[in-house]
């Protein structure tokens, strides 16, 4: 039996775990029910298991021969979203929502383990499947200093993610940068408050912030390089209690993104202008940074491995590598950063089946089909790595 044939067994399977976890999202570091789930089918396969930063969960599959090791891995988490999919199967818990995909990570990946398992006697090395919690918010770093890449230490890496921006029956990849690194900063400007009828005896800080979100355009505009990508946004602004008092304090947060190496000078510079700005205002800044992911950067040696199974599972014609690097982030990057790895995304996109809305957005669903596609990715990669042939 091919690994196709294998898949397509599994296929009902993979959907109904797909939309159980649809039905019962869970925040990062919260995902208690669907770890238990993970971890009991993973031991169910007769995998070693164990458990990593709370709800992190670990399943090795040692082949019958020596070989390298190769660590796939998968996210688990949901975000908080209320669902307005009208799905049968939509979330159970008010407020969480699976506008990511994870759901549909975590049982490609459970399936993958399953039909892998099932070859153990042609494996030669080891599978490590990493199920990992809190991607959202930078989980994949707690996971690696309680030893998640330990015991045993993996010689590459290799993950995708469900992607509704390209068709289904895609896949899209390409060497090098491929995600932006994130740090998410917080300004907290201080000027003197007072009466809104004598603002000439305070410093408003209000006044200083849109000074500080001109300063920054300007500096996107005349001294940023256009051909290394980098975002500066702001998605919150809060200061004062009442209309007729000028505030003492107004906190800005939001975040920088860079589709190169050089985030480092981006951030030193940022606070430069920042800081230079209230103070030509009379104002103090605290300038606080936060790592969300480092740039997700694709070692080129894994990714022509990823685009040669692609070429097998789904034709060259559907591996995209045009237009395929975002600003936006995945914590994927602490792994790959680490060892060899490679991450490319999964078309999920179909107009008539309403998979095309953004990610994170409340009406986010995937189109079924896709999943299959990602089973066998997971399979043939590992496979791949290994040097192991299977009979297709």
């Amino acid at each position: 039996m091919s690994i196709k044939e294998e898949i397509v067994n599994l296929k009902e399977e993979l959907i109904q775990l797909r939309r159980d976890f649809h039905s019962h999202p869970e925040l990062g570091f919260k995902e208690v029910r669907t770890s238990r789930i993970v971890e009991e089918y993973l031991q169910k396969l007769g995998l070693e298991v164990r458990m990593c930063a709370g709800t992190g969960v670990i399943g090795i599959l040692t082949g019958a021969k020596e070989g390298k090791t190769i660590l796939l891995r998968c996210d688990i988490d949901a975000l908080p979203v209320e669902e307005n999919t009208g799905l049968e199967f939509s979330s159970q818990n008010n407020g969480v929502m699976h506008a990511c995909g994870h759901d549909g990570h975590t049982s490609m990946m459970m399936i993958a383990a399953k039909i892998l398992s099932n070859h153990r006697e042609d494996i030669c090395g080891k599978i490590v499947f990493l199920f990992q919690p809190n991607e959202e918010d930078a989980g994949a770093e707690e996971m690696i200093k309680q030893g998640a890449l330990q015991n045993p230490v993996p010689d590459a890496v290799c993950g995708l993610h469900i992607w509704s921006y390209i068709p289904t029956g895609t896949i899209g990849i390409i060497p090098g940068p491929i995600m932006a690194s994130s740090y998410y900063f917080k300004v907290t400007i201080t000027g003197r408050g007072g009466h809104g009828g004598a603002p000439h005896k305070t410093i408003s800080p209000i006044d200083t912030a849109g000074h500080v979100l001109a300063a920054i355009n300007s500096y996107h505009t005349y001294e940023q390089d256009s051909l290394k990508p980098t975002v500066i946004s702001v998605g919150k602004i809060h200061s004062g209690q009442k209309e007729i008092i000028v505030p003492d304090i107004l906190e800005m947060e939001g975040s920088i993104r860079c589709l190169h190496e050089d985030d480092e000078a981006v951030r030193k510079r940022f606070c430069e202008i920042v800081e230079g700005t209230c103070k030509a205002h009379r104002c103090e800044c605290k300038i606080e940074f936060v790592c969300g992911n480092t740039l997700l950067n694709n070692d080129e040696s894994m990714t022509r491995l990823v685009m040669d199974c692609a070429e097998k599972v789904v034709g060259r014609e559907n591996i995209l590598t045009k237009n395929i690097s975002v600003m936006l982030g995945d914590d994927f990057a602490e792994f790959s950063r680490r060892i060899p790895g490679a991450y490319y995304f999964l078309g999920t996109g179909n107009e008539e089946k309403h998979t095309t809305y953004e990610h994170h957005n409340c009406k986010f669903n995937i189109d079924e089909d896709s999943l299959a596609i990602g089973v066998e990715m997971h399979v043939k990669s590992a496979l791949s790595y290994l040097g192991v042939k299977i009979d297709e």
